[in-house]
């Protein structure tokens, strides 16, 4: 049998990791800070042993190893997903998306929320995985990141479309074939998170903010703007402010974006670079704009009528976190009758409702507007035509690009 050898996270990986963690995406629930509870804390010995691991993969490229599927027999699920990410009832006591399921299909759902960071959950099932065994859920929820490298590894399940109609017929274009999984053969997004930038009325004085050129060289903002500890977004939304695209950019371009911003640090235009904790300063006005997470500045824009948000003529970065079938999952078919589940606008637009971010289903706003109509009409929850053209991706890397480009900018940024 061929063996591989492990896919090892660098040093570098492993402090963007830490990064995300103690201040970036990782460290938020994904309702935002204003409802965060905490993070669950991977220590350095866990994040040791992603990098240590010495188990093979059981394969490289293509689909996770065969499996039997017992969904027929065994009408059940076990679902793992971030916190906050599921609507529940007021008394917090149901999840009324997921028993609607069950009682329309039979099936139940055991749902947990135990994914608090992609790097910390991707720890708990790398070795099952590598080792070809079951990992105990048959549905699982990630960063479009680690999704392309649990795909790459061979680690998940190319889905049936036979199961999957709502689903193929109501993705929305701009989600449709990403580069890590042309086609959605393995996963559907649960939902997009934008990055944007945001902006408080009150410190520019009236003034809009809509472009990174804007935060790196108005005067006016000097040591008022913050950029995020994400390399994805920040660099990102660099590359399409030099008229890069994301998608499809060289090393030259990368240098460039970074040497960019490291312009704008020399003169010290940008204050810092932040994780979620851009938030608090953002809506105080000790920071006047920055580069933001979508579903942040929702959140902000319910208590804080100064907080507004624009999208750059250039564009703006869209990552996603995707539902996945593990390889060896026991329940594959009943997992995909759940993700269809959620692809019927009724359904996807009791979930938007709750979580605030991106929808990824055509066909929710009529849904959406009967539950609140200025969520119906928000375009960070449902992009108009216009906003959804202006979205890009941030192509795949392989592993020696991220390790070379996350150590350039951990120089950048100071970590």
């Amino acid at each position: 049998m061929e063996q591989y050898e492990p896919d090892r996270l660098s040093a570098a990986q492993l402090a963007a990791a830490r990064r995300s963690m103690t201040s970036g995406r990782g460290a938020l629930t994904r309702r935002s800070m204003l409802r965060a509870t905490g993070a669950g804390a991977l220590g350095i010995g866990g994040l040791a042993g992603l990098s240590g691991c010495g188990i093979p993969p059981a394969k490289r490229e293509g689909d996770g190893p065969a499996s039997t599927d017992h969904s027929a027999q065994e009408k059940r699920i076990v679902f793992s997903n971030w916190t906050e990410y599921m609507d529940v009832s007021e008394d917090e006591k149901h999840y009324p998306t997921l028993e609607e399921f069950t009682r329309r299909t039979g099936i139940t759902v055991k749902y947990t929320a135990d994914i608090n960071d992609n790097v910390e959950f991707f720890g708990k099932i790398q070795p099952q995985l590598a080792a070809g065994q079951d990992t105990g859920r048959d549905l699982i929820c990630v960063t479009d990141w680690l999704a392309a490298r649990i795909i790459r590894l061979g680690w998940a399940q190319k889905l049936d479309p036979s199961n999957l109609p709502h689903a193929f017929a109501n993705l929305s274009q701009q989600f449709r074939s990403p580069d890590w999984d042309p086609g959605r053969a393995h996963s559907y997004p649960w939902t997009g998170i934008p990055t944007v930038i945001a902006y408080n009325t009150k410190a520019t004085g009236g003034r809009k903010v809509d472009s990174v050129s804007q935060l790196l060289d108005d005067p006016q903002l000097k040591g008022r703007v913050a950029f995020l500890s994400e390399m994805r977004d920040t660099v990102g939304m660099t590359l399409l402010d030099l008229g890069k695209d994301p998608g499809s950019f060289t090393d030259d371009d990368f240098d460039a974006a970074v040497a960019r911003l490291q312009k704008a640090v020399d003169k010290k235009q940008i204050r810092r670079f932040t994780g979620n904790d851009y938030t608090a300063d953002l809506d105080k006005g000790d920071i006047a704009a920055c580069v933001a997470w979508a579903g942040d500045v929702v959140q902000l824009q319910n208590d804080n009528p100064d907080v507004k948000f624009a999208i750059p003529t250039s564009g703006y970065i869209i990552s996603s976190d995707n539902l996945l079938v593990p390889a060896k999952a026991r329940h594959k078919t009943n997992a995909e009758r759940l993700i269809d589940h959620y692809y019927q606008p009724p359904v996807a637009a009791r979930l938007a409702a709750y979580i605030n971010y991106v929808c990824p289903v055509d066909g929710v706003r009529a849904e959406l507007a009967k539950i609140d109509k200025s969520m119906a009409d928000n375009t960070l929850i449902l992009p108009d035509a216009a906003m959804a053209a202006s979205s890009h991706a941030f192509r795949s890397l392989s592993s020696k690009e991220e390790t070379a480009y996350e150590e350039k900018f951990a120089k950048l940024i100071g970590a």
